[in-house]
């Protein structure tokens, strides 16, 4: 997947920083504080890598898909391609999400990839079908304590949408990345060749794009999103992660459905 994005230096938390925001994405960035970023609980993040080409992956889609109806989980599909060579060219995956989870592998010190995958909070990686695990990984990560916490909230003025970053001293020079994840609420696909052939199957919350749109150094951090520019053909909703430089873990999280 190719990502458009243009480059534009702005002021973050009073210091300046090198933000990358997509396409026309017109965002009005400022160090203010947020007065709504503690408003909710943070969600934990459910990464469930997964492929048209594996057999052993449906079972995970559909608990990917009860995951996404909790409102304390933020419950994401990543399709990989390294299954096409089996005879089937997944239509949903992107070379930037076997990126990503082989950077999550590389940062966990295991040698190889496979699906299905779920990394929780980009700190545990659980086979996504084994239920009691994924389960138990989410409770584990709900019990954190919120020194390894930030607040983050992702709401809907009119025709913008405003981003908030809250701060956490007890965080210590930590340094992360805010990225703004566009998905794609429902997908159903008829596969026809490979190991699922002749089956039809459903995805939930479809990655379609993942970009940084900012970095955080522990100060509050505000930004002001254009409505316009989120509403791409195959976007439902949008949702932003704060994850530590290196793609460790995931320090807060937001949803929004458009």
């Amino acid at each position: 997947m190719t990502i458009s994005r243009r480059t534009i230096l702005r002021g973050l938390g009073g210091g300046a920083a090198l933000t990358l925001l997509p396409r026309p994405l017109a965002a009005a960035v400022s160090g203010t504080a947020a007065s709504g970023a503690g408003s909710t609980a943070m969600p934990v993040v459910v990464e469930l890598f997964t492929s048209q080409g594996c057999s052993s992956c449906p079972p995970a889609d559909a608990l990917l898909h009860e995951l996404a109806e909790r409102q304390d989980v933020l419950a994401l599909s990543l399709s990989v391609d390294y299954w096409d060579y089996l005879g089937w060219k997944d239509t949903l995956a992107s070379p930037s999400n076997t990126r990503r989870q082989k950077a999550y592998a590389a940062n966990m010190g295991a040698r190889t990839v496979y699906t299905p995958q779920m990394v929780i909070n980009g700190v545990d990686d659980v086979v996504g079908s084994r239920r009691k695990e994924v389960t138990g990984a989410i409770e584990a990560q709900q019990n954190r304590a919120p020194s390894e916490m930030v607040p983050v909230s992702l709401t809907r003025e009119k025709n913008a949408v405003q981003i908030a970053v809250g701060a956490n001293p007890l965080l210590g020079n930590v340094e992360a990345t805010l990225w703004m994840v566009y998905f794609e609420d429902q997908a159903t696909v008829e596969i026809k060749r490979g190991e699922n052939r002749g089956r039809e199957l459903s995805y939930t919350n479809v990655v379609r794009d993942m970009v940084p749109i900012g970095m955080w150094k522990g100060e509050p951090l505000h930004m002001e999103v254009a409505m316009e520019s989120l509403a791409s053909p195959g976007y439902d909703g949008c949702a932003v992660i704060l994850q530590t430089d290196g793609q460790g873990p995931i320090l807060g999280a937001a949803k929004l459905d458009m």
